[in-house]
Order: structure tokens, then sequence, then C-alpha cells
């Protein structure tokens, strides 16, 4: 099952209806995944569950437990300040060491308010991944003005829906 990360804990992001429509699409290839969204990770998990906290947070450990299941993965990634937000990258320092994500897969995506579709953001990300030991799959689409594109909650933008739509097929043959 291919685990798809909301890369956010912001309410109400863009970010849960890019996942969504790219659930949709994997489940129209006939692959299976399910949505982990870091909103709902404990408000308080990065003193409670990290570093000499490892494995006293049960609701962490929940949340740990099927991120350690997937095989393959799917970061929505929204752009904040340049990078990525910080509740992600304190969500992988939260993984056991060593980390569950060696010798996986992931796909990124990257959107933005702005004109970069958060590029810079997906290759910070991919240097920690590659450091990491995970393997990033190359295309990596990124969503500019991601507001302007959308509509009702559906992408409207062409382009940005056939590089959606190939990504979730190189994925599946990663």
């Amino acid at each position: 099952m291919i685990k798809i990360i909301v890369g956010t804990n912001r309410p109400y992001p863009l970010s849960k209806d890019i996942a969504l429509l790219y659930q949709d699409l994997l489940l129209k290839k006939g692959a299976k995944s399910e949505i982990l969204e870091l909103k709902d990770l404990p408000h308080d998990f990065a003193f409670s569950a990290l570093y000499q906290n490892n494995g006293k947070n049960e609701a962490f450990n929940a949340f740990h437990s099927r991120v350690k299941e997937g095989e393959k993965f799917v970061f929505i990634v929204p752009e904040y300040n340049g990078s990525f937000p910080g509740i992600l990258k304190t969500f992988i320092d939260g993984m056991n060491y060593p980390n569950h994500f060696r010798d996986k897969k992931c796909a990124l995506v990257g959107l933005s308010s702005g004109v970069g579709g958060g590029g810079i953001a997906l290759s910070h990300l991919t240097d920690i991944f590659h450091y990491l030991g995970m393997h990033v799959l190359a295309l990596k689409p990124k969503l500019a003005k991601i507001e302007e594109n959308m509509s009702d909650n559906l992408l409207t933008n062409r382009l940005y829906m056939e590089l959606l739509q190939s990504q979730t097929e190189m994925l599946i043959d990663f």
C-alpha cells in the first residue's frame, strides 16, 4: 500500500486536496493507498516522542507504525518560507534510527502560492531522503500558484494533471 503524506499540520490545507486527487489517480490505476496527515500527530510529539522519549508516546507510536508499513510513499509538500514545513522535518526526525525510510521509494509533489511550485523545498527534502537511503522518483511536479489552479477543491491546470498522472504511473512501476 502506498502511503500519501500530507506534509503540513495546517487546518484545511490545499495539500490535502492534492492528496485526495493523487489517491484517486492511484485507485484508477489499481493501486491502494492511505492518506496520513501530519495534523493528526500528537500536538506535543516533538517533546514527548523524540530522542530520549522514543517509543513513549502511544499516539505517535500508532502513527509511526502506519508509516513503517509503507514500501512506497508520496509526500505532498507545501512551500513554507522557501523550504518545507518544520512539522515534516520533525516527523522525519521522529522515525527510528536506522530509519524506516531506508531502501524504500517515494514521489514528491511540491506546491506553492508563488511561482516556484516548491522547487527549493523539494530539493531540500530530496537531500534529506537521499541521506536516509530512500529512493526518490526523478519526476517531481511543482504546482505553482496553486490557488489560481484550483476550483472547488479540484485541480484545473491540465499540465499539472498530466504531470501527476505520469508520476503515479512511474511510482507504481518504480
